[in-house]
């Protein structure tokens, strides 16, 4: 069992939603921030979401307002609700501390879930 896994990707036609899941260990404390990136083919990873312990909310400009980042800290659980889907948020999507983890003096990142949107 890795420390991040994520659930919750899928093929959807635009203007779909998608709810996302990722389990942390509890390694990772309930007071770090989390986030949700995402990996377009031939782009760089970005940072699409992040929450607070508290449950604030930080979003890039292209997502704000149709998705929604929210976490269960006793279940150290983070999802990601993505609604009106565009075919511009095809990507893997990964989550994450923010920054990113870093074990064993290695970036770590989780297998990630595909999203993929498309009519």
């Amino acid at each position: 069992q890795g420390q991040l896994v994520e659930s919750g990707g899928g093929s959807v036609q635009p203007g779909g939603s998608l709810r996302l899941s990722c389990a942390a260990s509890r390694s990772i404390s309930s007071l770090t921030p989390m986030g949700w990136y995402r990996q377009a083919p031939g782009k760089q990873r970005e940072l699409v979401a992040s929450i607070t312990s508290g449950g604030n909310g930080n979003y890039a400009g292209s997502v704000k307002g149709r998705f929604t980042i929210a976490r269960d800290n006793i279940k150290n659980t983070v999802y990601l609700q993505m609604n009106s889907l565009e075919p511009e948020d095809t990507a893997v999507y990964y989550c994450n501390t923010v920054p990113s983890l870093v074990v064993n003096g290695r970036p770590y990142w989780g297998q990630g879930t595909q999203v993929t949107v498309s009519s």
